[in-house]
């Protein structure tokens, strides 16, 4: 779980918010960043809000090796940056 944090860190999150959405503890999310197994069920919901969020991560990105992606920023926002 070596890319909870930075996962965390990119969707703006506490611990504890972190917690709230996936259904568990904040010590739970400390934990999991500290190495401990994600159980499924909250991998799924964390893929799931990240999503929601503009982050669109897979179990490999949880799990496995695979590098992080970046936020994708919503067209409403790109639009007024410009």
């Amino acid at each position: 779980m070596k890319n909870l944090m930075p996962i965390r860190k990119r969707l703006g999150l506490t611990q504890q918010a972190l917690g709230q959405v996936i259904g568990c503890t904040q010590g739970n999310v400390g934990y999991y960043e500290r190495g401990q197994m994600m159980p499924t069920p909250r991998a799924r919901r964390l893929i799931d809000f990240a999503a929601g969020r503009g982050l669109m991560l897979s179990f490999d990105h949880l799990y496995g090796d695979a590098p992080l992606p970046e936020l994708a920023q919503p067209a409403a926002q790109e639009q007024g940056h410009a």
